[in-house]
C-alpha cells in the first residue's frame, strides 16, 4: 500500500538536494501501476504546491521555529513544509491529521528526535488561526505572498510596474486551464467535441480553433491518439496567427521542439507548403516529427539543426519563427522552479537571442516576415532585442500585426501576462525584410 505523504517527502528531499526537475521526478513516482488515482492526485497537488509555495512556507516556519531554517535537517524542514502546506492550503485535510501524519514522518525517516519540535511548530500555527503577518517592506511582502524570489520581483516591477506585476503574480497562484488547438486538417469542431465527451470544453471566439479544457488527462484519450488536437497555450497559438501564414509558403521554425507551433502553423497553411522545424538535439527533432505524424501533417520536416548556424539551403523563406530559449518568467505557474531563479542567470541570454534573431532574419526573402517570441517577461530579452535589431539592420522594418480583438491596430510587438487572454506571460514581435 502506498503512503502518499512518504512519497511526497522523498520527492521533496531529492528536489531540494539535487535541484532536480520536478516533472521528471514526479513522473517516475506516478508511473507506479499499483498507485490509485486518488494517491496520484494527492501526491501531485502537495508536491507541486510545496514547490510553488516554498518561500511562503519557509517564512511561516521561521516565525514559529526556535531554530534558524539553515540549521534544520533538510528532512525535518521538508516535513514542516508539508505540515504547514496541509494546514494552510488543503481544506480536505483535518488539522489533527496534518499534525499527526507529520509527526509520524519523523519516525519513518529516522529523525524522531524532532517529533516534539515538529508537533510544537504546527500546533502553534494552528493556535494562531493558521495565519502569519507578511513582512512590512513592499518587495519582501510580495516575495512571501507570491513565493517568488525578490530579484525577480524587482525585475518585473522595474520593467512593467507594480500594477502589471501584481496582476501577473496573482494569476500565477492559480491552476492554469489547459488550452488545445483543434486540428482543422483532420476533423470538424463538432467531431472533436463529441470525441472528448465527458470533458468540460469551452470553444473560444479567439484565437480560431482554440478550446479551453479546465482539467483531465487529455493525452490519454483516443481523440489525442487519433491526432484530433494538440495541447498548446493561447500565447503560442497567437504567435503563429500573428505570423500571417498562407497556403503554399516556405516556413522555418528555428527552435521548434516539442513542436506545438510547427503543428499550428501547418494547420494554418492547410497542410500545404513546407515547414522545416529545427532543434539542436536529434532526439527532440524526432519528437516533433512523430507529433506531426500523429496529427497527419505532411508539410513538416523536422531535422537536427543549430539556430545559431546559417544553412544556405534554406534561404528565401517566406516566413520564419524564432521562439527563442529564454528565462521563462512567463510560465512560473507551470514550472514552479523558475520562481527561485537568480536573475544573474539571465544575463547571457540576450546575446544568444539576438544572434538567433539575426540568423533567422537572414533566411527571409525580400518581403518575408519573421516573428520573434519568448515565454518570459524581461525587457532585456524582449523589447530591447527587437528594437536593437531594427536600429542596427536597415534592411528590415516593423511589420504590423493582423487585427487582434481587444488590441490596438498597427502594433508590431505585444507583451502578455495580465488577464487579457488568460494566457502565459509571453512576448511576440514581428518584423519584415524590405523589398
Amino acid at each position: 500500500m502506498v503512503n502518499s505523504r512518504k512519497e511526497v517527502l522523498k520527492l521533496l528531499n531529492k528536489t531540494f538536494k539535487d535541484n532536480s526537475y520536478s516533472n521528471i521526478l514526479l513522473d517516475s513516482v506516478l508511473s507506479d501501476a499499483e498507485m490509485s488515482s486518488q494517491d496520484k492526485r494527492f501526491i501531485t497537488v502537495m508536491y507541486y504546491g510545496i514547490i510553488e509555495k516554498k518561500i511562503t512556507l519557509d517564512y511561516i516556519i521561521s516565525k514559529y521555529s526556535s531554530k534558524k531554517l539553515s540549521k534544520l535537517d533538510p528532512t525535518i524542514l521538508n516535513i514542516l513544509r508539508m505540515g504547514i502546506y496541509q494546514l494552510r492550503y488543503m481544506d480536505s485535510v483535518p488539522d489533527n491529521a496534518a499534525v499527526n501524519e507529520s509527526v509520524k514522518l519523523t519516525r519513518s525517516f529516522k529523525v524522531s528526535s524532532a517529533s516534539g519540535f515538529v508537533n510544537a511548530v504546527l500546533r502553534h500555527f494552528i493556535r494562531d488561526n493558521k495565519t502569519a503577518a507578511w513582512p512590512t517592506g513592499k518587495i519582501d511582502a510580495m516575495s512571501v505572498k507570491y513565493s517568488v524570489d525578490t530579484g525577480i520581483i524587482r525585475k518585473l516591477i522595474s520593467d512593467y510596474g507594480d500594477e502589471f506585476t501584481n496582476r501577473f503574480l496573482e494569476r500565477a497562484q492559480l491552476r492554469p486551464d489547459v488550452f488545445i488547438r483543434h486540428n482543422t486538417c483532420s476533423c470538424s469542431k463538432d467531431e472533436l467535441i463529441k470525441a472528448l465527451e465527458g470533458f468540460e470544453i469551452t470553444q473560444l471566439s479567439f484565437p480560431p480553433a482554440c478550446m479551453c479544457v479546465p482539467g483531465g488527462d487529455l493525452t490519454a484519450t483516443k481523440a489525442f491518439d487519433n491526432g484530433m488536437f494538440h495541447v498548446q497555450d493561447i500565447s503560442s497559438q497567437l504567435a503563429c496567427l500573428i505570423l500571417g501564414l498562407v497556403r503554399g509558403e516556405k516556413v522555418l521554425d528555428l527552435c521548434s521542439a516539442p513542436g506545438g507551433k510547427a503543428f499550428t502553423m501547418a494547420q494554418l497553411m492547410e497542410n500545404t507548403g513546407s515547414i522545416t522545424a529545427f532543434d539542436i538535439h536529434e532526439q527532440r527533432a524526432q519528437l516533433v516529427q512523430s507529433g506531426a505524424a500523429r496529427l497527419g501533417l505532411t508539410n513538416i520536416t523536422a531535422r537536427q539543426g543549430d539556430a545559431l548556424i546559417h544553412y544556405d539551403e534554406f534561404n528565401g523563406a517566406d516566413k520564419v519563427l524564432c521562439d527563442v530559449p529564454c528565462s521563462g518568467l512567463g510560465v512560473i505557474r507551470k514550472k514552479p522552479e523558475i520562481r527561485y531563479k537568480d536573475t544573474s542567470e539571465f544575463e547571457k541570454l540576450p546575446e544568444i537571442q539576438y544572434a538567433i534573431l539575426k540568423n533567422g532574419a537572414a533566411y527571409l526573402k525580400p518581403g518575408g516576415e519573421l516573428v520573434y517570441s519568448t515565454c518570459t517577461l524581461n525587457r532585456a530579452e524582449n523589447d530591447d532585442i527587437i528594437d536593437k535589431f531594427l536600429s542596427e539592420n536597415e534592411d528590415y522594418e516593423k511589420a504590423d500585426f493582423p487585427v487582434i480583438p481587444g488590441m490596438p491596430e498597427g502594433i508590431y510587438k505585444l507583451t502578455l501576462g495580465d488577464d487579457v487572454f488568460g494566457s502565459d506571460g509571453f512576448f511576440i514581435s514581428k518584423i519584415k525584410r524590405k523589398k
